[in-house]
């Protein structure tokens, strides 16, 4: 059976990227134009799999995100690291100096606005997404319009890349998360890292207590996120990623996070991405 992936966002996004860079054996590309209506295509079909971003290390977490994947008990199965790569593209033939627009989403022309102050004859004009902006330069023959994409959409969309590597912080890293409606995607002894959620008591010191208590285990945590607790006031859930040598010392945690916290929730166990 192939595999559907389901995406936000079209052919040529960074998703798609992931999707082709992460997934060896063949798959169904699924579209979606929302992470909501891909969180939905993932619950209807449990034989489909799903690509969020989750993080990126200049504009940081997507907190929506994190909600989506909780509240609709989604699995990480997996974590992929793209390297972000902005190119200015455009319809064969023309140069900067013909550019009037750029439409692309608002995080990519954030990330390129250094660059646009040398070309104040540039208008920038916010789209929903990097690709659909140069699918639609290609299929409307937009002259004078360019788009903030990466390479695979110039190849999709048969555009002249007119300048590469346009963002300002060269160091920029999307973390992908896979997720599933259903587990178990790995035997313990491949698993390194898990993704896990908690309430605490508001006391003090406790949030203290329980950091200490992973670090006892021998477990890294690699990342720490708050999400307010809608039904309560001024109280929050946590969010936090770990990573570890073996599987004992993660299900010794796992025992203690479970006795000392409220609502423990595992998001995902699956392969450290990094290494």
């Amino acid at each position: 059976m192939i595999t559907k992936i389901a995406i936000q966002g079209i052919k040529g996004s960074f998703h798609h990227q992931v999707a082709e860079n992460y997934f060896a054996e063949p798959f169904v590309l699924e579209e979606c134009h929302s992470f909501e209506s891909l969180v939905k295509n993932v619950i209807l079909d449990t034989s489909s799999k799903g690509i969020m971003a989750l993080e990126n290390s200049i504009a940081g977490s997507i907190i929506p995100n994190y909600a989506l994947i909780d509240h609709n008990n989604l699995h990480i199965i997996g974590e992929y690291y793209l390297d972000i790569h902005h190119n200015l593209l455009a319809l064969k033939g023309q140069t900067i100096a013909d550019i009037k627009e750029v439409q692309s989403h608002p995080m990519a022309l954030l990330q390129c606005a250094v660059f646009f102050s040398n070309y104040p004859h540039i208008k920038l004009i916010e789209s929903s997404d990097t690709a659909e902006t140069a699918k639609r330069i290609q299929e409307q023959n937009l002259v004078g319009v360019a788009a903030i994409a990466g390479k695979k959409a110039a190849e999709l969309y048969d555009l002249s890349v007119l300048a590469k590597d346009i963002h300002t912080v060269k160091n920029n890293t999307t973390r992908f998360v896979i997720v599933k409606s259903v587990n178990k995607e790995f035997p313990k002894s491949e698993i390194n890292k898990a993704s896990l959620k908690f309430e605490l008591a508001d006391k003090p010191g406790n949030l203290a207590f329980v950091l200490k208590m992973i670090s006892d285990c021998q477990l890294n945590m690699t990342k720490i996120q708050s999400l307010p607790i809608i039904e309560t006031p001024f109280q929050y859930s946590f969010f936090i990623d770990v990573v570890f040598d073996k599987y004992d010392f993660y299900e010794e945690a796992k025992r203690n996070l479970q006795q000392i916290t409220r609502h423990f929730k595992v998001l995902g166990e699956y392969k450290n991405g990094r290494l």
